[in-house]
């Protein structure tokens, strides 16, 4: 057994054994968990891939003479930012899109503009467009304000994504006739093709299937820079029906999380423009696993091959919340880029990057090595599989009208 503290005061004295989630792999082959338990003290995790529940939080400072566009409005280069909190606070979406953006009326749309582009050229240093329009007050008496902004004169700029790292996800298939445009790319009918967005055996929680080193407060690679876990993430879902080896067979946790948007990096930080879909942000999250006993080497060290995922029919099934499942593929298969599905073989495409994913991994690594990433002690787990938590569905209920 060991604790954080003892592994970070090894990190502080430059002795602490650090690995990766794919070099546990191989060393558990070699020498079994239990060994590996006593010689390693942390295991990186990574993933890259697009997250739409992200977004930023600014605090913009206050403008000579003053303005309230909390109750107003405020875009950043014409891209809509939620400003329902105080004078000069606002949220931005990364899928929020220009007023101007023709969506799907030219079908499939194009989606070339949104708020997770607008938060990578902020990241990256360059100035935005910043309008506000207010309604006036005694204390904030101007209506309108235009200017050039850089987030280096932000008061703050804060990441905060409310729904990040999914434990394992779907692969998305089409059965219908025609191809459709889904957050999983482009579908082409008749089983075409076959999406899936995971970067596996890397990925954060799937190497800690129970949640046991990951909770409320626990410190990881964020964006390029350093985050931590805020909450359980929206839709967490932790009673989705595991394997032995205790990995979900379909989407299960997620996380919140939250960091200093001007410590990131525009390489891990990515506007994207998905095709007939809309605009969402390809996010980079790295995640320590501190080897507290042997338990958890044998999660951390789970392959490709033992991480199951369901087949689901994007053209009716997920649409119109009909459940069932296709089938399950592993990793292994999916990343062999071919799967068979009802008896047809079907080419794969990873939606997340697996070598970005590896990147994070080992400068995560690199910087637990270098004593310049210390772990943290989350101060409240993640809600697990017997806390009861689960993902409801919507529940529609008639709305009367006023005069009954």
């Amino acid at each position: 057994m060991k604790t954080i503290k003892e592994i970070n005061e090894k990190i502080k004295k430059g002795e602490v054994v650090v690995v990766t989630a794919e070099e546990v792999i191989d060393l558990v082959r070699k020498k079994g968990t239990k060994k590996v338990s006593q010689e390693v003290d942390v295991v990186t995790c990574g993933t890259f891939g697009p997250m739409c529940s992200s977004g930023a939080y600014f605090n913009i400072g206050h403008s000579k003479p003053r303005i309230k566009v909390g109750g107003g409005a405020c875009k950043l280069n014409d891209v809509p930012c939620y400003t329902g909190f105080a004078a000069v606070d606002i949220y931005l979406g990364a899928t929020a899109l220009p007023d101007d953006d023709p969506r799907n009326k030219v079908y499939p749309g194009e989606f070339k503009y949104g708020g997770a582009h607008v938060i990578q050229e902020l990241v990256a240093g360059k100035d935005v467009r910043l309008e506000g329009a207010a309604y006036g007050t005694d204390c904030y008496p101007r209506r309108k304000l235009e200017t050039l902004i850089n987030i280096k004169d932000m008061n703050e700029a804060v990441l905060f994504n409310i729904r990040n790292a999914y434990q394992n996800y779907n692969v998305a298939v089409n059965l219908s006739d025609k191809p459709i445009y889904t957050y999983m790319g482009m579908l082409k009918p008749n089983l075409g093709n076959a999406n899936y967005c995971s970067a596996g055996q890397l990925s954060p929680l799937l190497k800690d299937p129970y949640y046991r080193t990951v909770g409320i407060g626990t410190k990881i690679f964020l964006g390029g820079g350093v985050g931590y876990v805020a909450w359980q993430g929206t839709q967490h879902n932790p009673s989705i029906p595991r394997k032995e080896n205790g990995i979900p067979q379909a989407p299960a946790g997620t996380i919140a999380v939250i960091g200093d948007l001007k410590q990131m990096s525009p390489n891990w930080l990515v506007g994207t423009s998905m095709l007939g879909y809309g605009a969402t942000l390809i996010v980079g999250i790295g995640l320590p696993i501190p080897v507290l006993d042997e338990d958890v080497i044998k999660c951390a060290a789970v392959e490709d091959k033992d991480i199951y995922a369901q087949v689901v029919d994007y053209s009716v099934n997920y649409p119109n919340c009909v459940p069932g499942s296709l089938g399950e593929v592993n990793y292994d298969q999916l990343k062999s880029g071919k799967i068979i599905i009802q008896g047809k073989e079907v080419l794969t495409g990873n939606l997340s990057s697996y070598s970005k994913a590896h990147e994070i991994c080992e400068e995560l690594k690199k910087w637990i090595k270098k004593g310049d990433f210390i772990l943290s002690e989350p101060v409240a787990p993640l809600p697990n599989a017997n806390s009861g938590y689960g993902f409801k569905m919507l529940k529609e209920r008639p709305v009367l009208k006023k005069e009954e």
